[in-house]
């Protein structure tokens, strides 16, 4: 294999400058990062493929009529050993089985003359001259996005990478077809625009340049010609003299289309001459560019030797300049990388793993649980982001559930006070109820008491009395009555509860998949809700219904207490009536009169006629001769005692029997290390075990990773 064009590539000082990116890209960093390389673009039948056989030194197959119909990316390595390797790199886009086909295609020669026939067989794995159509009028597909990857090891070989892509077409042909000249400027496009690829932009001098596509992709993505290299091929093709030699001699000379690198002219081997030695090659290029017009140029932008030193130095300033910057990239990818890696949590490949991960997840669970239940918001954990509105739709919020759940009940027992009972009484008013009860807001408003003044009271009492009436003496009231009438004010207590109930059930059930979900992945905190915690809290809330179903069922039956707050009700009741009556009788007693003594200021003097006042309080006391109403007004005094007993009795049954003690309490046992410890084997692996996707990324990012931090090294040894 002549390796003689391939040493002189490079200097010694540039191969060692080379040698470092050679390392990298060995690392398997090539789709990871835009890695320097020189790539070899062109219009269609320019001679892409000539200057890169004159260049390296491999006689790559060349073809009058079509040219290269896929990428090809030639790697040279430094090796003790001399080797060809090829294989096929698919495009992404196909599908995975198409893929695994292509990836097992490869093939290892000795012997540069074998390689024709070894890119024959890449042309049939990657479709090329297959018809992919069903209809049988269609075309056979003539190029593809699939890379033929050669790679060439050897001792003295530089370390660079060259690429011949596609030609870029014109028209559409009887072998080409609209989407083929698509798909080869998109794949031109995916190499020049990577800002680390010097591009050899290669002109055919036997057609005008102004017509040659090539030119204006590069100027696209490199306007000022930093990283391109123009190259003039076939320069023996116009006529020696001619205005067409003349306008190419002038473009070579940087005068018509500025390129910052500058242009190099080249001669071809005619098709007479294909069968020449590469050193006949070369010879019979020399003897062109001493005899012809185009001596006028610099020695050092025509033949090949020249070329192949002028891309040594110009390779060398460029991987010099990248280096630092190659570096930052790569340490930011890897610190990207390393962040998606973490973000997918520990590995859950075997049951063991999956174990282990549920023991860490559900101790992490228990305690942050365990102290929002407890009211201890010392971690992290509660204090971020916090809601000072403490709004209940505020994820910050549900975090703190002992301090929702005490905001729930205090709102509970507002309500009980506010609106459990369904008649709002006042005593005090004989009339006056009738306007209150067309209230807009009352009306409007179920929830709300409806008032009731004291004679629209005891007439529902009455009612009450007249319906429970038993051998009771006249002017007393069966017991059982104060039951009818407690059962009736208290009949909206089992909405309120159940409303307060749901509500509570549903912020811890909130508060626990927030709490998952910021622990663990989507995937297995959905399996944990599914399978453990949705169906422990459906237990928990139907035995919380039951308990209240057992203190709504002791509603129903007649009022029973041994608070002595009823008698003290009762009794205080009476003594406001009392109050009342001496107030109006002391007022209706009190006389006032002004007084102007002698010779001093006139004043006011005020009498109060005791007996009137005795007789007075003594009427107003005296016993209504409708006993009925006697009857009433005790019984509403009854009424008023027990429903505040028994309102205060089973709000803190409701919030501790049934809210803390179904709902509320130990919330941290549902997902706990105790209960990871009992699971078994398969079950820990159903749970925790990483989806197929999932686990191909963590093997891709594992892989990135590892190539990540071998350049990392290399930098690290070098820069």
């Amino acid at each position: 294999m002549p390796n003689t064009s391939l040493e002189e590539l490079q200097t010694e000082e540039q191969r060692a400058v080379l040698d470092t990116i050679a390392r990298v890209r060995k690392c398997g960093l090539e789709g990871t990062l835009s890695l320097p390389q020189i790539v070899v673009c062109g219009d269609q039948s320019a001679g892409k493929s000539s200057v890169l056989e004159a260049v390296t030194g491999i006689p790559f197959p060349r073809n009058d009529n079509l040219c290269t119909r896929y990428a090809t990316e030639i790697s040279l390595r430094v090796a003790n050993k001399e080797s060809i390797s090829i294989r096929v790199i698919p495009d992404s886009t196909r599908p995975l089985t198409e893929q695994a086909t292509i990836k097992a295609f490869t093939e290892s020669i000795t012997n540069f003359g074998e390689l024709p026939t070894i890119m024959d067989k890449a042309m049939d794995v990657m479709g090329i001259g297959n018809t992919i159509d069903t209809d049988f009028q269609a075309k056979p597909r003539a190029f593809a996005r699939d890379v033929l990857s050669i790679e060439i090891t050897g001792l003295g070989r530089p370390q660079l990478t060259l690429v011949d892509i596609p030609g870029l077409i014109g028209a559409e042909t009887k072998t080409t077809t609209k989407a083929d000249i698509a798909l080869v400027a998109d794949i031109t496009q995916h190499y020049i625009k990577q800002n680390r690829t010097i591009c050899l932009a290669v002109v055919s001098a036997a057609t005008d340049y102004a017509n040659q596509t090539i030119l204006e992709k590069v100027r696209e993505v490199d306007p000022k010609g930093h990283r391109t290299l123009g190259v003039i091929t076939k320069p023996d093709v116009p006529p020696a003299g001619s205005g067409s030699e003349e306008a190419y001699i002038m473009l070579a000379q940087n005068k018509d289309i500025f390129f910052e690198l500058g242009w190099h002219v080249v001669k071809n081997r005619h098709f007479n001459e294909r069968n020449a030695t590469l050193q006949e090659r070369n010879s019979l290029e020399e003897t062109f560019f001493r005899s012809s017009n185009w001596k006028a140029l610099p020695k050092e932008s025509v033949g090949i030797d020249a070329l192949r030193y002028r891309l040594s130095s110009l390779l060398f300033d460029h991987v010099k300049r990248e280096l630092p910057n190659l570096r930052d990239e790569l340490e930011l990818r890897l610190s990207s990388t390393k962040a998606e890696l973490e973000q997918l949590g520990d590995c859950r490949s075997g049951a063991a793993e999956c174990k282990t991960y549920l023991t860490k997840l559900s101790l992490k669970y228990h305690e942050t649980c365990k102290a929002a239940v407890d009211g201890h918001y010392e971690g992290v954990y509660f204090r971020q982001n916090v809601d000072e509105e403490f709004a209940l739709t505020s994820p910050s919020t549900l975090c703190r559930i002992r301090a929702v759940v005490q905001k729930l009940n205090a709102s509970f027992s507002e309500t009980m006070r506010t609106k459990g009972h369904k008649y709002q009484i006042n005593i005090a008013e004989d009339t006056g109820s009738a306007s209150d009860l067309d209230d807009p807001m009352t009306l409007a408003t179920s929830s709300y008491p409806k008032k009731l003044n004291k004679r629209e009271a005891l007439g529902w009492v009455r009612k009450a009395l007249l319906r429970n009436r038993g051998k009771e003496l006249v002017g007393n009231f069966n017991p059982l009555l104060i039951g009818e009438l407690f059962w009736e004010q208290s009949e909206k207590w089992h909405k309120f509860a159940l409303a307060h109930l749901d509500q509570v059930s549903q912020v811890c059930a909130k508060f626990l998949r927030k709490l998952l979900q910021d622990e663990c992945r989507e995937d297995v905190e959905r399996r944990i809700w599914n399978s453990r915690i949705q169906e422990e809290l459906k237990a928990r809330y139907q035995a919380a219904r039951e308990e209240l179903a057992l203190l709504l069922e002791d509603l129903c039956s007649y009022p029973i207490n041994y608070n002595h707050y009823y008698t003290d009700t009762i009794t205080a009741a009476r003594q406001k009536r009392m109050t009342a009556a001496l107030e109006k009788s002391v007022q209706n007693a009190t006389t006032t009169e002004t007084i102007y003594p002698h010779k001093l200021s006139p004043h006011e003097k005020t009498t109060v006629d005791l007996k009137q006042v005795v007789s007075g309080y003594s009427k107003s006391m005296n016993t209504d001769p409708n006993m009925d109403n006697f009857s009433c007004e005790e019984a509403l005094d009854c009424l008023f005692a027990i429903y505040k007993v028994s309102q205060k009795t089973f709000v803190a049954n409701v919030t501790m029997q049934v809210i803390e003690r179904h709902i509320v309490r130990g919330l941290e046992t549902i997902f706990s290390p105790l209960y990871v410890s009992n699971l078994e084997p398969a079950h820990a692996e159903a749970l925790a075990s990483e989806p197929s996707a999932a686990k191909r990324k963590r093997a891709y990012l594992e892989d990135q990773i590892k190539k990540l931090e071998e350049g990392h090294e290399i930098f690290r040894s070098v820069l």
